[in-house]
């Protein structure tokens, strides 16, 4: 960063404005300037030039107007309380928040800054540089109300200013003239001086009588300009009442937007200081009331898409119902159901192949395990009906990576319907509300893939996002006691050159171990050809391991996972026993 910016001295200036009594440094280069609460902090190329701050999108749109601009004249600038690298630049309620690379260069720009500030007149004019002034500048337009409400009273002020003058122009013409007469008339008999060097004594009666002409020309003068601007008066009043007007008219549109603003706590637009991060000042309970609005939100607007979704189907069913009977439409689907699902030589010969056998047999084994048999000291957080949930509380580096297991009973589904609903990324956005892009970067086998999952931003908490590998396969160890079959699905965050985790302003890197293990049991008599759904009962072992990364507070989180973990497990459940129950059975 030190050789992105040069500070020099700069002596010239137009000849209509102000010269400076020092010579005016000059500074610019990039620094990461916080934009807002979704995109966070985006590099900006920073000008300060005669007095004004100005920022560009880049050093190339630097001739195409700048984004906003600050007079240092009566800005604050200040050093941040924590943050090394940081500094704050404001006037009023506008403040711009400033990141240098290193914390010498935020010394160097906040020492240029301040020094500035300090021998900067107050009679300094402002000019534009490198482009026009942007609308977001600080400085104040001559058709701003304020404005024109101070040319007004300069105006008056400067009027009766010119009627002194005249009165006393007028009494020195008098005092002047009764001089020049008493001196004429005493000179009139007297022979005419000698002054010497060839100078001849002044005619006083015509010098009195030219001066009097030239001041009488002023005076008439001024009095015609007096007319003109008292005629223009009139139409700056007006230009006033109108700016007023408009002026008027913002104030109310922006009350009655920051009222809206208020009522909806999710559209304000903090600071960083009121975000995620190393030096939040948010409030544990303040953070939790915000994401807790923001899940509620995005949970409602599911429950309306299902509506929606249910209420089409409803129509087309009704509008089709003749054209097609139920049994070729059962035909059609259990080709595709009954695709034979297993992992060939496409995967095991994938570099990733050894981790994932890996990985998966190590999870199975520990979800096959009852909570109190490997003795980590699970603790039971929620218990409804035939589902348990368990977790144990584990933190690293100060972020909670609590491990979770439970346990849940569904009725009417089989082990590889549930995994395959799990497994499929074409139904993930129908039971994972809180995703926002849902990404194939490689296809190792039809039963594993590798995704890049971007998650939906929930303020006050980053932005996140998740790689890792998916693997599908069905279990014939057969240490499963009376289960007809065993599936599984095991998701773990592995690393790629091609997608890093992103930089500081962008989304935070999820890392997860989690892996869904479903069994399916048949009640005595019953095998795979002579159930019906009314017999099928699948038993669901859940376990996961999520560093979320990030700064979010340890109790926030974990007052967050007690109450998203059973929703979201009762929510996927039921939308697999919705999806398969009007389908043939998938074993």
């Amino acid at each position: 960063m030190a050789d992105d910016y040069y500070v020099q001295n700069n002596s010239n200036s137009d000849d209509s404005e102000v010269e400076l009594n020092l010579s005016s440094p000059e500074l610019k280069g990039y620094l990461s300037k916080w934009t807002n609460y979704i995109h966070g902090w985006q590099p900006r190329f920073i000008v300060l030039k005669d007095g004004t701050l100005s920022y560009y999108k880049s050093e190339q749109d630097s001739d195409f107007g700048c984004r906003g601009a600050i007079s240092l004249q009566k800005a604050t600038i200040k050093s941040h309380e924590f943050d090394e690298c940081r500094f704050d630049v404001a006037i009023g309620q506008n403040v711009w928040y400033l990141r240098a690379e290193t914390p010498e260069d935020k010394s160097n720009w906040i020492e240029v800054l301040q020094s500035y500030k300090t021998d900067l007149p107050e009679t300094v004019s402002l000019r534009r540089h490198g482009s026009t002034i942007s609308l977001q500048s600080n400085t104040l337009s001559t058709a701003s109300g304020s404005s024109l409400k101070r040319v007004s009273r300069g105006l008056r002020e400067k009027l009766h200013e010119i009627e002194t003058f005249r009165d006393i122009l007028y009494g020195q013409i008098d005092t002047l003239q009764r001089y020049f007469d008493a001196l004429h008339t005493k000179n009139e008999d007297q022979p005419p001086l000698d002054l010497g060097d060839g100078l001849k004594p002044i005619d006083f009666r015509g010098e009195a009588i030219t001066f009097r002409e030239t001041t009488a020309g002023v005076i008439i003068t001024l009095q015609h300009c007096l007319d003109i601007i008292s005629q223009k008066e009139e139409s700056f009043k007006k230009k006033l009442d109108k700016e007023q007007e408009r002026r008027r008219k913002a104030e109310e549109l922006y009350r009655t937007a920051k009222d809206e603003l208020a009522k909806n706590r999710n559209s304000v637009i903090p600071g960083p200081d009121l975000e995620e991060g190393p030096h939040s000042t948010i409030p544990e309970d303040e953070f939790f009331d915000a994401v807790e609005t923001g899940l509620d939100k995005i949970e409602e607007d599911r429950q309306l898409r299902v509506r929606l979704k249910y209420q089409s189907q409803q129509s087309q069913i009704s509008n089709v119902s003749s054209l097609h009977s139920p049994s070729a439409e059962t035909e059609d689907e259990i080709p595709q159901l009954a695709e034979d699902f297993g992992t060939g030589a496409q995967a095991k010969s994938h570099k990733l192949w050894p981790e994932i056998d890996r990985i998966c047999t190590e999870q199975l084994t520990q979800a096959r395990q009852g909570v109190g048999e490997d003795g980590n000291g699970w603790q039971l957080f929620a218990d409804e009906g035939e589902m348990k949930m368990y977790r144990r509380e584990e933190e690293v580096d100060g972020m909670v990576i609590d491990p979770l297991k439970s346990c849940h009973v569904v009725k009417g589904v089989t082990a590889r319907e549930m995994c395959h609903y799990f497994f499929d990324p074409a139904y993930r956005n129908d039971w994972e509300t809180t995703l926002e892009d849902v990404q194939i970067v490689d296809n190792v086998a039809p039963d594993t893939l590798v995704f890049l999952q971007t998650y939906k931003r929930i303020w006050p908490a980053s932005q996140r996002d998740a790689l890792f590998w998916s693997h599908m396969r069905r279990i014939t160890d057969n240490l499963d006691a009376g289960a007809n079959d065993v599936w599984i699905v095991c998701n773990h965050s592995n690393q790629n050159e091609e997608y890093p985790p992103a930089n500081q302003g962008k989304c935070v890197r999820i890392y997860l171990t989690v892996i869904l293990v479903c069994q399916t049991y048949l009640p005595p008599g019953k095998d795979s050809k002579t159930a019906t759904r009314d017999d099928l009962t699948c038993k669901i072992t859940y376990c996961s391991t999520v560093n979320p990364g990030g700064w979010a507070p340890a109790t926030v989180l974990r007052a967050i996972y007690k109450k998203e973990y059973p929703k979201f497990l009762k929510r996927f459940t039921g939308y697999v026993v919705d999806q398969c129950k009007a389908k043939p059975i998938m074993y």
